[in-house]
């Protein structure tokens, strides 16, 4: 099917979404490393059924020692250093500056493709990517109309952001290299390789955020929130919606298209955004967010035309 990738890309996006509006409650009522430490454990869970349902057996297909290898360092970037970035960054500069930050993202995978795998894009997909990203940066800076740019960011803010960013491309695509190595020796279906692949990485999430949690906070809130309903709730949507069905399906698209493309594609997000936050915490959209919406569609039109 074509353009397989960058459609997996876009329901990403939207899976990332509803990840995005459960996190926020989420994280408000639990604390991030907790919410954390829940979503890894999760989705191991999930992921455990799902092997159990498909294979007959509760673990993946084995993987040889350097796809597991890759996987797991690619679980410790993206999830681990990666989130733990982006959590500082939006507590020293906020989501919106954050946000923006994370465009990088894109172009990270993009390069670290290129360089480890020697993906290259068209001329044509290389504008789309730039437009894309040009739309959510004007839309991202576009919320709020008494918010004004400003270049006096502090400087271990905008460092956090940066590391987020990077840890984001770099995890995606050092995934994408274990998955190469672990689809020449495991016997399973195609689409099953993602998930194998997320089970690895999650393992590593969860032993990473384990040891902040602990350093950090001790082991007292997450037990507390063992037994907050509500909370435990939200962070079975959020695993479902983050890393069981979004990262999995991340993963999915790097098989079917270049990772700069799936990366700018699934960077969509703070454009997707928009209503369902106007809508459930009745946010204003400004003109500013609805011009760089348009202007990322467009940039988005011209994937499929590369």
């Amino acid at each position: 099917m074509t353009y397989i990738g960058e459609l997996i890309s876009i329901g990403v996006a939207f899976s990332w979404t509803a990840t995005a509006l459960l996190s926020e409650f989420g994280s408000k009522r639990l604390g991030n490393l907790t919410l954390n430490v829940l979503r890894m454990a999760l989705a191991l869970v999930f992921s455990l059924v799902l092997f159990g349902v498909v294979t007959g057996s509760i673990l993946p297909p084995g993987a040889s020692a350097e796809a597991a290898g890759w996987m797991l360092l690619s679980g410790l970037v993206g999830y681990v250093i990666g989130d733990f970035c982006l959590f500082q960054c939006y507590i020293i500069i906020g989501s919106r500056y954050g946000q923006l930050f994370m465009t990088l993202a894109p172009l990270t995978a993009a390069l670290m493709a290129w360089v480890t795998l020697g993906q290259q894009m068209t001329e044509m997909s290389i504008l789309a990517m730039l437009v894309t990203l040009f739309g959510i940066g004007i839309s991202v800076l576009g919320r709020g109309e008494h918010h004004r740019v400003s270049l006096k960011l502090p400087l271990n803010g905008v460092l956090f952001a940066i590391g987020a960013a990077i840890c984001q491309g770099v995890g995606l695509v050092l995934s994408k290299i274990g998955m190469d190595h672990y689809e020449a020796v495991a016997e399973m279906p195609a689409w099953l390789v993602p998930f194998s692949a997320n089970f690895y990485r999650c393992v590593a999430g969860i032993a990473g955020f384990l040891i902040l949690h602990y350093f950090r906070d001790g082991m007292a809130p997450l037990c507390e929130a063992m037994h907050d309903k509500k909370g435990f709730s939200v962070a079975i949507a959020t695993t479902i919606f983050g890393p069981f069905v979004g990262v999995g399906f991340s993963l999915m698209a790097v098989q079917y298209t270049a990772a700069g493309i799936a990366s700018t594609l699934m960077a969509m997000t703070p454009i997707i955004i928009l209503l369902p936050s106007y809508w459930l915490f009745h946010e204003r959209i400004t003109w500013k967010a609805v011009l760089g919406a348009l202007i990322s569609v467009i940039g988005v039109s011209l994937f499929f035309l590369s």
